[in-house]
């Protein structure tokens, strides 16, 4: 297995830690990937809440702040880590948390849940920060690539493809069309890879992710023609995700049918632990919970009361209401066991690997 070099900053082995929002992966747990040789990321959405600088009416600003808070306290535990962000293109304020995520240090940039394509723009006074944009398909792929290239000069520096059928959290891919079997990730990952050689004429690294677990996953992966992986559900049951007991104890606890499809209030399917899916509605009828954040750009309950409220629903479980929360994972967290820490997943993933 090669080390990984996305732009200008290289780690040892071929791992990115995929962003969870509202406080699953913030400052510690990234900080710990990086520690550990990979790319740790901080995400954005709803970084704010639980942290103690969001008093109910400064929503926006504590987001800023709060995640620049969360990469600094990643660099506290790798000061010289390739430590990142993961900015979902949704949030109503992707353009100021990119700019943070700047000044807080991030070495890298990746965006899903829409198409970055004025990313280049926000970052052009920075040429060092890497920006990795997360697609399903080689034509959302091409999309952004020619956009990048006539207007900014500039291609990927990576790119994330995520297999809707087995990935977590929000996914890029109408609902109907996730699992009917006919996505091939890896022939994605092919057909992206040639389309670089072909057209930009440029070897950009191509990540896969979603259905990553183990070490057969991660060479399975590589040898299917992946750069490297990105891994998120692995790293929730670890001492340091920056999740709740009880929320890493739900992963343990769940069964193989517990986790499945529902539709997020900003218009993309998303895969959960869906045990409790009736409650988490519930919560938002019985409390009469408004919108007080506005934290998506798109969002049915921000509009129409349709759904849920997202991240408050995501929050409760950060916070360890498994009950009524919303836990977000992937379709292999069922196989979670115990708790573990970053380093003995490092150490199993790649134990025999120099440098080790």
């Amino acid at each position: 297995m090669q080390p990984l070099k996305i732009g200008k900053h290289t780690v040892r082995y071929p791992l990115i830690q995929g962003g969870m929002g509202v406080r699953i992966s913030a400052g510690r747990l990234a900080g710990h990937i990086a520690k550990n040789g990979g790319v740790g990321l901080v995400a954005a959405a709803g970084i704010a809440l639980n942290s103690g600088l969001y008093n109910g009416r400064n929503f926006f600003q504590a987001e800023a702040e709060a995640f620049i808070a969360e990469l600094h306290k990643a660099y506290e535990i790798a000061p010289d880590g390739v430590i990142g962000v993961n900015v979902m293109v949704a949030l109503s304020d992707f353009e100021p948390l990119v700019k943070a995520a700047i000044e807080g240090g991030a070495k890298v940039i990746v965006c899903g849940a829409g198409l970055p394509m004025g990313l280049p723009e926000l970052t052009s006074d920075h040429p060092d920060v890497a920006l990795v944009p997360i697609v399903s398909s080689l034509r959302a792929a091409q999309l952004i690539v020619r956009k990048w290239r006539k207007t900014y000069n500039r291609l990927p520096d990576a790119v994330v493809v995520e297999d809707p059928d087995t990935a977590g959290g929000h996914l890029g891919e109408k609902m109907e069309n996730i699992g009917t079997g006919e996505y091939d990730q890896y022939a994605t990952v092919r057909e992206i890879k040639a389309f670089f050689r072909d057209e930009c004429g440029a070897d950009v690294p191509v990540i896969a992710a979603g259905g990553v677990w183990d070490r057969a996953d991660l060479e399975y992966a590589l040898a299917a023609g992946a750069d490297g992986v990105q891994m998120a559900s692995r790293f929730v049951c670890t001492e340091e995700c920056d999740a709740s007991d009880e929320f890493k104890q739900r992963y343990i606890d769940c069964k193989k049918e517990d986790i499945g499809l529902i539709m997020s209030p900003a218009g993309l399917p998303g895969r959960a632990i869906l045990n409790n899916k009736e409650k988490i509605r519930q919560f938002d009828l019985d409390h009469h919970t408004p919108c007080r954040m506005g934290c998506l750009k798109k969002c049915s309950y921000k509009e129409s009361g349709e759904r849920f409220c997202i991240v408050t629903a995501l929050d409760r479980a950060q916070r360890g209401d498994v009950e009524t929360g919303l836990v977000f994972c992937g379709t292999n967290a069922w196989k979670s066991d115990r708790i573990t820490t970053v380093k003995a997943i490092f150490d199993e993933l790649f134990g025999d690997q120099p440098g080790t």
